[in-house]
């Protein structure tokens, strides 16, 4: 999807955060291409977004919350969900 966006002349960048106090380990990304973070109790970007498991959250420049899209809910495996999540994607950036 990233490719896809960059493709289209898009700005936006992808990346995934981890729920604090759940660690990754090196099998977690291991072959992925996509950029992980640690979220921390310091910081907790997961509480102060009211992020559930599995949410795609699209945030702007500033960090505010424009759209979230639940991955357990919209399978991107199916083609409408995932064209649905890229025009949002792109629409962000």
């Amino acid at each position: 999807m990233q490719q896809e966006l960059r493709a289209a002349g898009s700005t936006v960048e992808l990346l995934g955060i981890n729920e604090p106090g759940y660690d990754t380990t090196a099998s977690f990304v291991e072959d992925r291409t996509l950029p992980w973070l640690q979220d921390d109790e310091a910081v907790d970007v997961w509480s102060s977004w009211g992020v559930a498991f599995r949410d795609v959250v699209i945030v702007d420049q500033d960090g505010q919350v424009l759209d979230v899209f639940n991955l357990t809910k919209h399978d991107l495996r199916d083609d409408p969900e995932y064209a649905t999540l890229l025009q949002a994607l792109d629409e962000a950036g």
